[in-house]
């Protein structure tokens, strides 16, 4: 293993194997060759932590000693990161590694714009383990016009909407909520808490909510229904099944089962609900539990489905002007083969953020066998300074689990992954730049309508055809006849 790693690190000073370009490999290879530790600038989505400088400083430790690297992290708080980035991409400020993924610092429209750099070379050489690793799925879902611009942080790989029950509710009333999946089965609960608990709000929801989408969203508002194997691109807001959820969003509404400022609401974990809606995965409820203080328990709404989105759920990318980009891919792959390393940055100093908890012999004979078993677990010590979000860094199956979860976890999303259900779309990137005049106001136009539409706040009869009217009268049918070109190209091809 020694001699292995020898051999490791003395690739690592071979810059002239891979090339992004003669500039930056001219640039590497003199760092290099004089000694020098490198120094990368790496920008993170999360809060902004009280004791993040003190584990950045133990990292920088450790990785410059191990691969002659040191980083500067810098969180960026989750309303600001896409303004943010923009700001840094826009001005030419520098930065190497940032969080990209389909939901914040979108990675396919920085990697079609030329911003980043293309690793497919690189990682062949200085992250073979990342090749070897991690789940194909995820490397299909970051290979754009057949480059690869990111490296995936392996996780849950498919979208998994859930509702998050309050447990302490379930429990007073024995709600069967492993049985409530579609919005309809929540009815008879809703009422009842209304009657019996006056204080709570029985679905609590805030601008931000999206209804259940029945629909692989290419380019919100248009895509392709789940299960459609003609392909045939639609508007959401022109299927029969967006219109019975929005209709029966806007009777719950109505009914005084939604909270009456859910059009406007921020999240408030001061507010009392009996259900809400999240963003899942297995054992999410733990998770959710700890950040709100009080236990939840959850359900899924529909059958997972794999698309392109939900595979880009988190991502790091290294821009196009990083000088050392050898470093920067053997940095990544050690943050997501070190399990000293990744835990540090998960988790943050032992017995100062986190204390180790020895997993039974009994738990590891019942485990015996599965993928991904650790003789620990983390207890979080409470208000430590320390919680950054698990994913945007790295990997989780390197991560020792929380001790409120089995030891098994991480043998449970990969058993989750495996079974999880590919999109029709499943591979298929949308080129909007002939329609990116109607796209961009097609989020104007979404962000006028949406919040009140999904939360139920407005009657759809009333309110959905006004929308429509404004999104034909900016270019709807070009956008829908655009992408239902290239899908077809796509399937001739594939």
């Amino acid at each position: 293993m020694r001699n292995q790693k020898r051999r490791w690190l003395k690739a690592l000073a071979l810059a002239g194997l891979v090339v992004c370009s003669a500039g930056c490999g001219k640039r590497a290879a003199e760092t290099e060759a004089r000694g020098e530790t490198v120094h990368l600038v790496w920008y993170q989505i999360g809060t902004v932590q009280k004791d993040g400088k003190i584990v950045e400083k133990q990292v920088n430790d450790y990785i410059s000693e191990k691969i002659g690297v040191t980083v500067e992290i810098i969180p960026v708080n989750w309303n600001d990161y896409n303004a943010k980035m923009r700001s840094v991409i826009s001005t030419g400020a520098p930065w190497d590694m940032a969080f990209a993924s389909s939901w914040a610092n979108d990675y396919l429209e920085i990697a079609q714009k030329g911003i980043l750099l293309e690793l497919d070379e690189l990682l062949k050489v200085y992250g073979k383990d990342l090749l070897s690793d991690i789940d194909s799925r995820f490397w299909t879902a970051a290979t754009i016009n057949g480059k690869i611009y990111g490296v995936p942080s392996q996780k849950e790989i498919s979208n998994m909407p859930m509702w998050v029950f309050t447990k302490e509710y379930v429990d007073k009333y024995q709600i069967p909520y492993e049985d409530l999946h579609t919005l309809e089965d929540l009815e008879p609960w809703l009422s009842l808490i209304k009657e019996k608990e006056p204080d709570v709000v029985p679905l609590y929801l805030i601008s931000e909510f999206t209804a259940p989408t029945y629909m692989d969203k290419i380019t919100d508002p248009v895509g392709i229904e789940y299960g459609d194997g003609t392909l045939t691109v639609k508007n959401v807001f022109e299927t029969s099944r967006m219109m019975e959820t929005l209709n029966t969003m806007h009777r719950y509404y109505k009914a005084g089962y939604i909270n009456s400022d859910a059009a406007v609401a921020r999240d408030d974990r001061n507010v009392k609900r009996f259900v809400t809606k999240g963003d899942g995965q297995p054992f999410a409820e733990s998770t959710w539990s700890m950040t709100l203080g009080y236990d939840v328990v959850a359900s899924p709404i529909m059958e997972n489905q794999v698309t392109n989105a939900s595979a880009r759920g988190a991502l790091t990318v290294i821009s196009k002007d990083c000088e050392n980009p050898q470093k920067a891919v053997a940095f990544l792959n050690l943050v997501n083969t070190d399990m000293y390393l990744r835990n540090l940055l998960n988790y943050g100093i032992e017995d100062v953020h986190y204390r180790k908890v020895p997993v039974t012999e009994e738990e590891l004979k019942a485990a015996s066998g599965k993928r991904y078993i650790y003789g620990y677990k983390v207890h979080v010590l409470e208000d430590s300074g320390y919680s950054v979000p698990y994913y945007v860094q790295g990997g989780l199956y390197n991560t020792w689990v929380l001790d409120t979860d089995p030891v098994d976890k991480w043998d449970t999303f990969v058993t989750y992954n495996e079974n999880s259900q590919e999109a029709p779309t499943f591979g298929f990137d949308f080129d909007g730049s002939s329609v990116s005049g109607q796209l961009f106001n097609f989020r104007i136009i979404l962000d006028e309508y949406g919040p009140a539409l999904y939360t139920g706040s407005v009657d759809p009869e009333v309110y959905v055809p006004m929308l429509n009217r404004k999104l034909y009268e900016y270019g709807m049918q070009d956008v829908i006849d655009e992408m239902q070109r290239q899908i077809d190209s796509w399937k001739q091809s594939s």
